[in-house]
Order: structure tokens, then C-alpha cells, then sequence
């Protein structure tokens, strides 16, 4: 059985864990091309490294950060997402044509 330390509830089953993708520089949701954004959401490098990647704990419902090996499949350490990141990103676009801006 293999076991993932989950940073809010310690040890537990993989079977309890959801992959959601690798931790990369997110492109201006505003301006980016459809390319980029699908390269962005979609693509990796797909080499034999060290990744850092975001995972999911289904039980309570926790994001967090972990650092894996894609060749070994080794889980070098696990973290809350605040040790990366301080701030909010305003998912908010531009208003569809026709409609006003809300504040």
C-alpha cells in the first residue's frame, strides 16, 4: 500500500488522493492565446524529474502541494499551498460584448 503524507491529516491511503496537475506560472487568463492557455492546462515536460505538483485529499476536501519523482514515483515532501503562494488571482475577464462591468 502506498502512502502519501496529506499536510492537514497526516499519513494516509493514495487511494484517498486526487493528481491535480503540476504547479507552473499560469499565463494572463485576459490576454493569452487559446494555444497557450491549452499548453498551459493541458501539456508537460514529461521528463524524468523532480515535479512540484498540486494534489487533492477527496475526504476533506484539502489542496496542497507536493514534490514527487516521476521516475522513481517517490513523494519527497508534501505542503500547504501558502509556503508558494500569498495572494488571490482575479479570475474575472473582460464583460462579454453588450454587458457592463460590475464592481
Amino acid at each position: 500500500m502506498k502512502i502519501m503524507n496529506c499536510p492537514l491529516n497526516g499519513p494516509r491511503n493514495i487511494s484517498e488522493f486526487i493528481y491535480g496537475g503540476e504547479v507552473k506560472a499560469m499565463p494572463n487568463t485576459t490576454t493569452c492565446s487559446d494555444k497557450e492557455w491549452a499548453e498551459y492546462v493541458f501539456y508537460s515536460e514529461n521528463t524524468v524529474r523532480v515535479v512540484t505538483e498540486w494534489w487533492f485529499h477527496s475526504p476533506s476536501g484539502y489542496w496542497f502541494i507536493a514534490e514527487r519523482h516521476t521516475g522513481s514515483d517517490d513523494i519527497l515532501k508534501t505542503y500547504d499551498p501558502s509556503e508558494l503562494f500569498n495572494q488571490r488571482i482575479d479570475f474575472n475577464s473582460a464583460p462579454a460584448e453588450g454587458e457592463e462591468k460590475t464592481a
